[in-house]
């Protein structure tokens, strides 16, 4: 009877071992090349956060996710209904759609546009409401969706555990969500710096001479890489997101504060003119630490007609071609987001809800960043 009840109790262990193994998630950094204008004035790009495991039941409320859902991506915006951070599915996010196979294999401005405003009056109507005369806005809010359309994207990703999330989820859902936005100790750099803190303490940290002190995404990318290196028990993996082929222009990359100052030319040629011995001491200091390639390691590129979640391929030379939906294991899954203030949030359906986490998940979201 013993022998029989060891044998039950070592099935029951391993059980619930594979089982917690099985729904390990993930929490990435996206990495995101700057484009346009802009993008030629400010090349530090845009920094956002993956979480596999994490989904929205409103564009500002979070939620564990169920089978078939594949995560949030989630950033600080400047000036999105007067949010501080949004959070947006996947597949949105990246191509305006709600499934893989609504995914163009070729893209223009014009098919983005009506791609990103229908996906606008289907599910964000209350987030983003029409002009009077019933055209979309203009504003910020088109960077929640359709980023693989305007830029390449590279991730760099790290297990995380469901407590982990469940306190992430937590910490957010009752921290106040108003706008915060500051380009310079306020920005997308700082809010990811402050997730990947709080589910990896002192894993991201700025840079004083190579960024002047201004957290960058590419220093917070060049943080975590050292991190992991440090921790090599860590499960640290890195993917690429392509640009969608078409007639938009292609991205340009990513810099940090002190290498935009040298590989500009409207900012080096005056600096080297009017200041050749400072300009020497910054060349010096870019190449003793501040040379980081984000593209020169990347191990998966992202397929999302076949990858459930971004990294889970093996190293490939160049994107794969784009099969049909049959194949695709993503659900297809319409997410219906109904803009909720946060008087009402309370309301939601518990049983959708994550687990209250432990009493320490506010604390630890207010010492996740020093520079919040």
């Amino acid at each position: 009877m013993q022998r029989i009840y060891r044998i039950l109790l070592l099935l029951t262990f391993f059980t619930v071992f594979s089982t917690a193994a099985a729904h390990a998630g993930r929490v990435a950094l996206l990495l995101e090349e700057p484009y346009g204008h802009f993008g030629s004035i400010n090349p530090t790009g845009h920094a956002a956060i993956y979480l596999s495991d994490v989904c929205a039941e409103t564009p500002v409320h979070l939620r564990r996710c169920k089978p078939g859902e594949t995560g949030v991506v989630i950033s600080r915006y400047n000036s999105v209904d007067g949010y501080d951070w949004i959070a947006m599915p996947l597949l949105p996010y990246l191509y305006a759609v709600d499934t893989p196979s609504q995914i163009p294999a070729y893209a223009n401005k014009k098919l983005v546009a009506q791609l990103i405003d229908s996906y606008r009056r289907k599910h964000l109507l209350q987030l983003v409401p029409n002009e009077p005369d019933g055209q979309a806005p203009n504003g910020d809010w088109t960077e929640l969706l359709g980023e693989a359309y305007i830029r390449k994207i590279y991730g760099f990703s790290v297990e995380t555990t469901p407590q982990q999330d469940d306190a992430l989820i937590a910490a957010l859902n009752d921290h106040s969500n108003r706008r915060r936005f500051n380009i310079f100790f306020n920005n997308c750099a700082n809010f990811a710096e402050k997730i990947l803190n709080f589910y990896y303490p002192h894993s991201i940290h700025r840079n004083f001479i190579i960024d002047i002190g201004l957290m960058t995404p590419k220093q917070a990318a060049h943080s975590l890489e050292k991190y992991a290196r440090r921790h090599e028990d860590l499960d640290f993996t890195t993917f690429v997101i392509p640009q969608v082929p078409g007639t938009i222009n292609r991205s340009t990359p990513v810099h940090g504060v002190l290498e935009a100052l040298l590989e500009t030319k409207k900012y080096a040629v005056p600096l080297a003119f009017l200041h050749p011995a400072v300009a020497g001491g910054m060349v010096a200091v870019y190449f003793g630490d501040g040379r980081f390639h984000p593209g020169a390691h990347m191990e998966s590129v992202f397929n999302p007609h076949k990858d459930a979640e971004p990294g889970v391929l093996l190293a490939q030379e160049r994107a794969p071609e784009m099969p049909s939906a049959e194949d695709s294991p993503i659900k297809e899954v319409s997410y219906e987001y109904r803009h909720q203030d946060r008087s009402t949030a309370a309301s939601t359906d518990t049983a959708s809800v994550a687990p209250a986490p432990p009493a320490s998940a506010a604390s630890r979201w207010n010492a996740a960043s020093p520079s919040q």
